[in-house]
């Protein structure tokens, strides 16, 4: 039985704080100015926090639309996914069944590669089976067993879970090392000549424990100033 409005809003709030997020983003800067004073002097040069917190109508629908996005630029996928939708008249979203239900060659006519046809047909054969969570259960669940369990779904890795995490569910400790712009920003926030590691990444990142989705957007920003 579909949700209704209501019942989405109440999901919702399990899990967001002020903002969408959940977290004080005033009690993460200041923890992250004390921990790391360099990350700090980054902080004061670009300014306010503002992450945004995309809508997340359900952890299916935002991975479908993730998966379609994959190596695509926005406007391309965007196209896409609208393309998808189409196929299935009178509805928002596709549900899992709709996909189950569809054909190959009709999905690949609204321009999916086989390779997508086949991921978003096994997210939906995991969406029925209970591997993907809805919202409520997803605001329980910590971001660990949130990773171990949708990177079961093909094409599903580490990074776009971590994206959801961040981006979808507002989560403060989220730290996407092998990310090229976290990478690129650490460098400019540290002063090396080379990209770090992910390793590297994740051994300074623990000093900004229980925030690093806050140095993350930080480290984001840093990659895009000029040298």
């Amino acid at each position: 039985m579909p949700r209704s409005k209501a019942q989405e809003r109440r999901e919702l709030s399990l899990f967001q704080g002020k903002g969408g997020l959940a977290f004080d983003s005033g009690v993460a800067l200041a923890k992250l100015r004390d921990a790391d004073p360099p990350l700090g002097r980054m902080i004061e040069r670009i300014g306010p926090f503002r992450l945004e917190r995309h809508e997340l109508h359900s952890p299916f629908e935002s991975l479908l639309e993730a998966i379609v996005y994959q190596q695509l630029t926005g406007k391309a996928a965007a196209t896409i996914l609208g393309r998808v939708k189409a196929l299935f008249p009178g509805k928002r979203f596709p549900s899992p069944d709709d996909v189950l239900g569809s054909t190959d060659e009709k999905l690949r006519g609204a321009g999916l590669s086989r390779a997508k046809v086949l991921a978003i047909k096994d997210l939906s054969a995991k969406a029925n089976e209970g591997v993907v969570p809805g919202l409520a259960e997803l605001g329980r669940l910590e971001d660990a067993a949130i990773v171990e369990r949708l990177t079961e779904i093909r094409g599903i890795g580490q990074w776009t879970v971590e994206m959801m995490l961040i981006f979808r569910l507002g989560r403060p400790d989220v730290l996407p090392a092998s990310d090229y712009g976290v990478r690129k920003g650490f460098a400019r926030a540290f002063r090396k000549g080379e990209l770090p590691t992910p390793r590297e990444v994740l051994a300074r990142g623990e000093r900004w424990r229980p925030f690093r989705t806050v140095a993350s957007w930080y480290l984001w920003r840093a990659s895009e100033l000029p040298l």
